[in-house]
């Protein structure tokens, strides 16, 4: 993403659908998108072309589509690919918010490209873009304890002491969202990292 870019930017939050889902681990990028959709004060509505649950709204000056896949995680790439169509977003300008096992908890990262480290909803993405060249908003979950296996421990709910420190977490992540679209990715992960 350039400052010169005029164009609109899809911003992603990944999660699955359904309220037993809601307060997991793996839905972090559905509330990051919650917490930026109160922000700009819009509601979500269903755009039938791509399946998601969609915003558009004006942040810092600029278009943002703020997206919610109504499709599970590891089928998020289809309504996302279809979305970027739809709204001529090239896949640089496409703002994945996702869980970060390999982050330790409450640590947000920016990036771009790279691989997808097992997350299947970022493999689906990739897949469904035809590249990696994507934005990603890391929300760090942390590895599962003992020999816990990841699939299980992303879809469980936070820990109670977790859960006090998740709403400060997500307003950070919202935050980091802001700074990518305000001031580009090297500068944000300067602030940030």
């Amino acid at each position: 993403m350039t400052e010169a870019t005029a164009g609109p930017v899809l911003v992603v939050g990944l999660g699955n659908p359904g309220s037993e889902y809601e307060r997991t681990r793996h839905n972090v990028g559905f509330m990051v998108a919650d917490v930026l959709a109160e922000r700009v004060g819009g509601r979500f509505t269903v755009h039938k072309k791509s399946g998601a649950d969609l915003l558009e709204a004006r942040l810092d000056g600029r278009k943002v589509l703020i997206a919610k896949p109504r499709d599970y995680m590891n089928l998020s790439g289809r309504p996302v690919a279809a979305l970027a169509r739809f709204f001529s977003v090239p896949a640089t300008d496409v703002i994945a918010v996702h869980d970060e096992l390999d982050l330790p908890f409450g640590d947000i990262r920016l990036k771009r490209g790279g691989g997808e480290g097992g997350h299947n909803g970022l493999r689906s993405i990739s897949q469904a873009l035809t590249t990696k060249e994507y934005l990603r908003v890391r929300f760090g979950i942390g590895r599962p304890p003992g020999r816990q296996d990841p699939a299980d421990y992303v879809l469980k709910p936070f820990s109670a002491p977790e859960r006090k420190e998740v709403p400060v977490i997500v307003e950070q992540a919202a935050d980091a969202v802001e700074l990518l679209l305000r001031v580009g990715l090297e500068a944000a992960q300067n602030q940030l990292h």
